[in-house]
């Protein structure tokens, strides 16, 4: 049985074999109150987009600005990300702007990644996926998060590269593992835990309170 605090959506998630009743599972995890609640006293706060707030972009922190005599799209100017239009759909704005730059981006990193890689990744999408950071299906189709915008470059670098590798190796083998190295062309290791570290805050960022 397993016990998980998702962060994000500030719930409890208990999974179990088949064989093990719902009624003992419940009871496993009503035992396991003290974890319960350590989990809440650490749990940080949700990181809307909301005027004056701040939220990395590519690892940089970056001010959300909005003003009713800003254009209505955003523009990211120095340290600020500027916005305009009718306050009431700043997030959304904000949240779109940043997906489109993610996409992009993404895009982008891939197409070279799979070039060097003598590979095609027939589509690249974004999404919000709750565990990954992103997949690669058989027929070579790759989806990430867009929340990799936020993280530093080498974080986003080193899951494009995990993807790309995986239109060559459906499998995390030796020849899998080379072929992720040489086109990350750092520290795997580093980028890994660097990932691990950004991705509990890149997971609240947005996140309505």
């Amino acid at each position: 049985m397993r016990l998980r605090f998702d962060e994000r959506e500030r719930v409890l998630k208990l999974t179990h074999p088949r064989g093990v009743k719902p009624a003992a599972a419940l009871a496993w995890a009503a035992s396991q109150k003290l974890w319960v609640q350590q989990q809440l006293d650490s749990a940080l706060p949700a990181e809307p987009f909301v005027q004056g707030g701040v939220v990395p972009i590519e690892g940089a922190d970056v001010e959300l600005c909005w003003s009713s005599e800003l254009p209505r799209s955003p523009k990211l100017h120095g340290g600020r990300l500027e916005c305009g239009g009718p306050e009431t759909g700043f997030a959304r704005r904000i949240e779109l702007f940043l997906k489109r730059m993610a996409l992009a981006t993404l895009s982008a990193e891939t197409a070279e990644m799979a070039q060097r890689a003598e590979a095609r990744a027939c589509s690249v999408a974004i999404g919000d996926a709750r565990t990954r950071w992103g997949s690669c299906s058989s027929g070579g189709s790759i989806r990430y998060s867009w929340r990799l915008i936020l993280a530093p470059p080498e974080v986003r670098r080193f899951v494009v590269a995990h993807e790309v590798a995986h239109l060559k190796e459906l499998n995390h083998g030796k020849q899998f593992k080379t072929l992720e190295r040489d086109l990350f062309g750092g520290d795997v290791k580093r980028a890994q835990a660097l990932l691990r570290a950004w991705g509990p805050r890149l997971r609240r960022i947005g996140v309505a309170r």
